[in-house]
């Protein structure tokens, strides 16, 4: 683990839910050492989101939760007791990271905001990440990724027709915001590095998320029209959806198409048994103009074939084309299985778990998931020991008085 390149970088991590964690997560894995701080009077809302252990809710049987948290050690402490706020601060000097989530408003109730604990920590580098960052009229606004994608236009642009928005599954942003965000505190961490200097970052959920509409955006500017959904439909590909296939086991099994050019559909209509086709259908143009007609045309032509056989034969023919899997799919996938992707820890109250496997193949600076998530203020007594020399005794008495947990 030396190679690990966050190794000695430690970290307090305030956020919650879904982008404060995935991003810390990437530090973690990599080597940093994070300690989320939670409370138990108000504990994450991912910790009671499914999918539980044997389908039982539980503050620490979420595997969702579980995911967004591998590498760290939990604290749990009551930032509403005033004692709870002087531990943090005393454990400020150790931190290199303050990370949080909350609207901007909590950490100044606390005293908390960056310049107070840079007057501390002179040298502190400190991320703040919520629905709209700290500044501007909607500063205030609580909300989540599924409301942040309504928000940021994906809601309007996503879906089959214009009648009723239909959304991309989940908090859509909360996925997008981390990446933006962990670049920017690595970019601050070798800052720091160079110059001895810390720094705020400011990451408005929004502001990071609207990038993955840019194409949508500058079209609008440069044209003027407010494009709207349109289904599986590309402007660059000509089938291009996904088609159900035969079904299997009693399950429908579907394949997604995409032809780039009028050789690629040839090799298509050849791998389908060059079954009779409407000429305008032999270019590109003519496959445009027509589209809904063009898919009835694709849809009957695979609607007898196996997903997976019709998969490797378009593959072979150098049509792009892969099976629709579902989650069951994906766990015995043999290509996730070759890269060892699935990872299995041994989380303190759901026992054997798998785990999402890291994004990345660092061939100099490989990352590990190292430990499961933390159950809630698992290592209250290790951390406040460690870090900040507290006798057993001392920690009995501020769980008593229900400061830690």
């Amino acid at each position: 683990m030396s190679c690990l390149p966050f190794a000695g970088i430690h970290v307090l991590d305030f956020t919650w839910y879904a982008v404060g964690p995935v991003t810390t997560k990437y530090l973690a894995d990599y080597g940093a050492d994070v300690v989320r701080i939670e409370s138990a009077a108000r504990p994450d809302g991912l910790r009671l989101a499914p999918p539980w252990k044997d389908a039982q809710p539980g503050i620490n049987n979420s595997q969702f939760f579980a995911s967004f948290n591998t590498s760290k050690r939990g604290l749990a402490l009551d930032m509403s007791k005033p004692r709870a706020r002087e531990i943090f601060l005393k454990m400020l000097p150790w931190a290199d990271v303050v990370t949080e989530s909350f609207t901007p408003k909590t950490l100044r109730n606390w005293g908390l905001d960056f310049d107070s604990l840079r007057a501390i920590k002179p040298d502190l580098i400190m991320l703040s990440t919520c629905m709209q960052g700290q500044t501007g009229p909607h500063r205030d606004y609580p909300g989540f990724g599924n409301l942040m994608a309504a928000l940021s236009g994906f809601y309007h642009v996503s879906g089959y027709s214009e009648a009723e928005p239909c959304p991309p599954y989940g908090a859509y942003t909360d996925f997008i915001a981390p990446r933006f965000a962990a670049c920017a505190l690595i970019a601050a961490l070798d800052y720091r590095r160079r110059t001895g200097k810390g720094q705020y970052i400011d990451m408005a959920q929004y502001e990071a998320s609207l990038h993955n509409l840019a194409p949508m955006l500058v079209d609008y500017f440069a044209t003027g029209r407010v494009l709207g959904p349109v289904g599986n439909r590309s402007e660059r590909y000509a089938p291009h959806g996904a088609y159900r296939c035969a079904d299997e086991d009693g399950h429908e099994r579907w394949i997604a198409i995409a032809v780039a050019d009028d050789r690629e559909w040839r090799a298509l209509l050849e791998v389908m048994g060059n079954p009779p086709t409407d000429a305008r259908f032999a270019t590109m143009l003519g496959r445009f103009r027509d589209r809904a007609a063009l898919d009835d045309l694709v849809g009957a032509m695979v609607r007898t074939r196996g997903a997976d056989e019709l998969t490797a034969a378009l593959q072979a023919a150098g049509v792009s084309a892969y099976p629709v899997q579902n989650c069951m799919d994906l766990h015995r996938d043999e290509n996730l299985e070759a890269f060892g992707f699935w990872q299995w820890l041994d989380h303190k109250e759901m026992g054997p778990s798998p785990y999402e496997g890291l994004e990345h193949r660092m061939s100099r600076t490989p990352g590990a998931l190292r430990r499961p998530a933390p159950t809630l203020g698992q290592h209250s007594d290790e951390v406040l020991g460690e870090i900040l020399g507290m006798e057993p005794a001392e920690i009995e008495e501020l769980k008593r008085e229900k400061v830690i947990y």
